[in-house]
């Protein structure tokens, strides 16, 4: 990582190439009409409809109509939900030429990675990701209708936490607006250390500049923090906390009173680090060993499940959904419901409208994405199970729509 004086140059070049005019999402042909039958639809927002009919025309849904016919997609079986939204992936995050994490790709095969990981994301049943590692140009081609793929909002570099290095508040405000001029949609901070050392890495008046810039630019704040760095952000009126193990009850207290969002993980990132522990071993940040490198983060999935379990109880703490997918995560997203539900208590209902209508309230786009409701875009996905149930539903996505366009079908009963 630079610091922000190292890399505001850096950010006027890609400001050429990143500020062109965004363009809308590809919309399906105009006045296009498709109706959805539904036995079973979680609206994205807490309720749960029976027996009633989704009317799309183009991109958007028109209607919530019962009676409304004929049916193009009979999804009668299975329980209709919006697509969902992950807050907090890395989409350019692979594995390497030679199996390893990190290892050497061309940019070619980076390129066409990176579009594989967008493609199997999609078809995992997310409509909407937000990226922590830069996909300027995934985003862009993703939002002309170049490749398929979720919708996409990215960072373009993260702010470091290098204490003084990092800059003088008045040069990271200049980092901000250099950001905003690049095309960020948000704000990436580093306010302290990793989940074992946790120390912080700003100070307070550095992370006040930061949040209080980005909000003065029309731009959202996500810091990655723990321990006392999480006061600290919110104080600074960051919008959203990455991570947080080793918040005081206090604290998370404090985020509810300002509307701070939270997102934690319940262990689905550090199960992958395990899953994958031969691919992830000996490369940097890693163990050397495979065994290293299991024993390394079996006995933090514990720290991640208690900090989850407090986090759920303090009342109107808003708690959103991000698995931090890196690679051996791609389309496998889901995978963090799980975990939050079985490993940490969370209700099932919670945990969904967590990556559905609190999920798009955090980006700003409730009045876009996140619920079926008229108005909205057509994001919407079906699952073969009920997963206020049995949360495993969630691995077994048999339809997605985005924006009006079906990418996923293999529902039973579809007529057209």
């Amino acid at each position: 990582m630079r610091s922000a004086r190292m890399i505001l140059g850096t950010l006027s070049l890609l400001g050429v190439c990143a500020m062109a005019q965004r363009i809308s999402p590809r919309t399906p042909p105009r006045g296009k009409r498709v109706v959805i039958a539904a036995s079973t639809v979680l609206d994205g927002k807490g309720r749960v409809l029976r027996n009633t009919r989704i009317v799309i025309e183009g991109a958007k849904i028109v209607a919530i109509d019962p009676k409304a016919g004929p049916v193009d997609y009979d999804l009668r079986g299975l329980t209709v939900m919006p697509g969902w939204i992950d807050m907090h992936v890395h989409l350019t995050s692979s594995f390497g030429r030679d199996g390893k994490y990190g290892g050497e790709l061309t940019a070619e095969e980076s390129s066409y990675q990176s579009a594989s990981n967008a493609w199997v994301t999609l078809l995992g049943g997310f409509t909407t990701v937000q990226t922590m590692s830069p996909a300027v140009a995934l985003r862009d081609a993703i939002a002309k209708g170049l490749l398929p793929g979720p919708r996409v909002l990215t960072i373009i570099q993260d702010l470091p936490g290098r204490g003084e290095q990092t800059g003088t508040p008045d040069e990271i405000r200049a980092y901000v607006r250099k950001q905003k001029e690049a095309g960020a949609d948000l704000i990436k901070i580093y306010a302290s250390g990793g989940m074992r050392s946790g120390t912080k890495t700003l100070s307070q008046e550095q992370l006040n500049a930061a949040c209080d810039e980005a909000k003065k630019q029309g731009l959202r704040t996500h810091v990655h923090a723990y321990r006392d760095a999480v006061p600290a952000a919110t104080l600074a009126g960051c919008t959203q906390i990455e991570h947080g193990v080793g918040a005081t009850d206090e604290d998370l207290k404090l985020m509810a009173e300002k509307g701070t969002y939270l997102d934690p993980q319940g262990g689905a990132l550090f199960a992958n680090y395990i899953l994958n522990k031969a691919r992830y071993a000996g490369t940097p940040y890693f163990a050397k060993t495979e065994e290293e490198v299991a024993a390394t983060y079996q006995p933090l999935l514990p720290l991640n499940h208690e900090f989850l379990r407090r986090a759920a109880r303090v009342k109107g703490l808003k708690i959103v959904f991000g698995s931090d997918a890196l690679a051996g995560m791609q389309g496998r997203n889901a995978e963090e419901f799980i975990h939050r539900v079985r490993d940490c208590g969370v209700d099932p209902m919670a945990a969904l409208v967590s990556a559905n209508a609190l999920a798009a309230e955090a980006l700003g786009m409730a009045d876009q994405i996140g619920s079926i409701a008229p108005g909205l875009q057509a994001d919407i996905i079906a699952l073969d199970g009920d997963p206020l149930r049995d949360m495993t539903a969630v691995r077994r996505v048999a339809f997605v729509m985005k924006g009006g366009i079906v990418y996923k079908n293999i529902a039973r009963g579809t007529t057209s």
